[in-house]
């Protein structure tokens, strides 16, 4: 199969300005000139000369009735004292002489301005080049009133952009942490290599590879490493591209799309965020069944079904949002196979980092794996976000190469924020803060459940007075009612905190009462958590459409009954684990006062300074020495 030719859009020439400019001024010169032309003027001061026969310019000549007399070219202009003129003409043979008008006693004065031209090319070049200006300028209006309809007919068209097969330079070596995505893959990759073999085995391959999952996980690059694999064109459109103010106009660029793709065949189609034209039909929008998306989403639904047998011609797509999709959309023949790529865990962390760190000059102490150990949560792209980051902090601090400090500072400046040293706290906040900071430290150190502390500092970072990590120590993909019982006491730490040694309350725990608030509603209604009132039911309904800007994800199923059982329970749960926060603290108050002096000086706080103080021991190995990634530290909104 030969390599399919780019498709080229028509050039604009790069001197159009130019040529319009010195089109422009040449007009302008040639006009100029005839407006200025000695010929025309002088024409002009004896436009009203009356014409009489050159035998009376004689006889005035001899009688001398004239004060002069101008010969140009065959024209005779004869002035007289009085200042009136007359015109006559004279054969092209005649001379002064034979005319008698070299008397030497006559006053007369007589010019001579003989204007005849012996090349004809000169004589005509100004009249030619300003009618040729004209041209030019004619000519260059009709091409841009062609190049507008040109345009107007073209904006059906589709825009998607094409790579070429030896253009995508992507292989599924460049994209680490999907290995499940890939194996799933790797039949469409085959298939696109050799159809022959499915072919005659009566086998065929899926018209339509969705790709889901959450935004960064490699969806669009894991299309591109498709493509690059099977060694074939690349058609790359997102879904907004459809859709324009115009109705048909998105249909229209499905077809053409198609028809290209099936022109270029094997090749695959990539719509990225298809949900913006694939989203369930009938919805509450303005338009009811004839907007210009359904028709667009209508018009792919046709092609997907009309591919003719044998164009290998594959769709792939990615989204988000895939409860959104309308159900034609997913049924077989169209996008009949899902790829999940979910966020990676601790062994594709480690792998992403690494094809990250390829093409960057990383320090020999640098230890990937225990960075990826602190990343929990974390996509591709806020990995690749995180070394990029590295290699600004090395270059900024002339390192020569990437240092363990250049990425610990990344990974706080990503996950948390840069830290913002010049916002000054009063001394009443600073002390605030810091016994604020220390009761979620202290709290969630004491509640079994909770992820083991990290680290504790009251240096500003974005919106934060203060920050506490607390690092899980592996991925986790459940979660036990007992633990989420504890985070939401650690939550509640803060604002218990500043009740105890201050006896007053302030706006620095807002964050966390959202979070712990959402935690028991959660309990309540999604996990069936609650208590007997409740008993083990889901409330609530996911609804996947949107209307002026609302995202109702959950409509309401239940009672106002059910309504007050779940805001009665939310508030018991936060009240006990509230209670149970202060009776640590006031148990450990002492350990509080002492800390917090320290850490009032120091600003931060490793794991194994706070334990030393809190327990009185050395603990080196209660958690490695870099920072938290992704695992949500407490942070107190100022």
């Amino acid at each position: 199969m030969s390599p399919v030719p780019m498709r080229k859009s028509p050039k604009t020439p790069r001197n159009q300005w130019v040529l319009s400019t010195l089109l422009f001024i040449g007009l302008i010169a040639l006009s100029l000139y005839y407006l200025t032309n000695p010929q025309r003027e002088f024409e002009k001061q004896f436009a009203d000369a009356k014409e009489v026969p050159i035998s009376q310019v004689t006889q005035g000549y001899a009688g001398k009735e004239f004060e002069k007399i101008i010969l140009r070219d065959n024209k005779v202009f004869a002035v007289m004292h009085s200042g009136s003129v007359v015109q006559s003409y004279k054969e092209s043979r005649d001379s002064i002489s034979t005319l008698g008008w070299n008397d030497p006693k006559n006053a007369t004065v007589v010019e001579v301005e003989n204007r005849e031209v012996t090349n004809l090319l000169i004589a005509i070049v100004p009249d030619l080049l300003f009618f040729i200006l004209i041209i030019m300028g004619v000519v260059w209006l009709f091409r841009g009133i062609a190049r507008s309809q040109s345009t107007a007919m073209s904006f059906g068209k589709s825009r998607a952009r094409v790579a070429d097969a030896k253009e995508v330079k992507t292989r599924f070596n460049d994209v680490a942490g999907c290995e499940e995505a890939k194996e799933d893959l790797v039949e469409v990759v085959d298939f696109l290599k050799n159809p022959k073999k499915y072919i005659e085995m009566g086998a065929k391959i899926p018209k339509g590879v969705l790709l889901v999952g959450p935004p960064g996980t490699g969806k669009t690059l894991m299309a591109r490493a498709v493509a690059g694999e099977a060694g074939v064109p690349f058609f790359s459109i997102a879904g907004s591209e459809f859709v324009e103010m115009f109705v048909g106009v998105g249909a229209s660029r499905v077809r053409d799309l198609f028809i290209r793709a099936k022109k270029n065949a094997p090749c695959i189609i990539f719509i990225d965020e298809i949900d913006a034209v694939g989203r369930q039909r009938g919805g509450a929008g303005f338009g009811g069944g004839h907007d210009e998306r359904e028709q667009t989403l209508n018009q792919i639904l046709t092609e997907m079904d009309g591919f003719e047998q044998g164009t290998n011609v594959i769709v792939m797509a990615a989204t988000n949002r895939p409860d959104v999709l309308d159900v034609a959309l997913l049924r077989p023949g169209r996008f009949d196979r899902r790829v999940f790529l979910d966020k990676p865990d601790l062994e594709a962390r480690h792998k992403i980092l690494e094809v990250h760190a390829r093409n960057k000059k990383i320090g020999s102490s640098v230890n990937l794996r225990n960075i990826a150990k602190q990343t929990v949560g974390l996509t591709g792209a806020d990995l690749e976000n995180i070394m990029n980051e590295a290699a600004i902090f090395a270059a900024k601090r002339g390192h020569k190469t990437i240092a363990q400090r250049d990425i610990v500072d990344s990974v706080e400046k990503v996950t948390i924020g840069a830290e913002k040293k010049s916002r000054k706290l009063t001394k009443k906040e600073r002390d605030i803060t810091a016994y604020h900071e220390l009761g979620h430290a202290v709290v969630g150190h004491l509640c079994p459940e909770s992820d083991p502390l990290h680290k504790i500092s009251i240096v500003s970072r974005g919106s934060a007075l203060g920050v506490t990590w607390f690092l899980p120590k592996e991925d986790q993909y459940t979660t036990s009612k007992s633990k989420f019982l504890d985070e939401i006491c650690g939550l509640l730490g803060g604002r218990a905190a500043e009740e105890l040694i201050f006896n007053e309350i302030t706006t620095g725990a807002s964050n966390d009462l959202e979070r712990a608030s959402q935690i028991a509603r959660n309990m309540a209604m999604r996990f069936g958590m609650g208590d007997e009132s409740l008993g083990m039911v889901s409330y609530g309904e996911r609804q996947g459409t949107m209307f002026l800007g609302t995202d109702p994800t959950m409509s309401r199923n239940y009672s106002e009954e059910i309504a007050k059982r779940i805001d009665t329970y939310v508030r018991d749960v936060i009240n006990r684990q509230y209670v149970r926060a202060m009776g640590m603290l006031k148990q450990h108050r002492e350990k509080l006062h002492e800390i917090a002096q320290v850490l009032l000086k120091k600003e931060t706080l490793s794991v194994q300074e706070f334990l030393k103080m809190f327990e009185g021991k050395d603990h080196q190995e209660a958690s490695p020495p870099l920072p938290a990634g992704h695992s949500l530290p407490e942070a107190d909104e100022g």
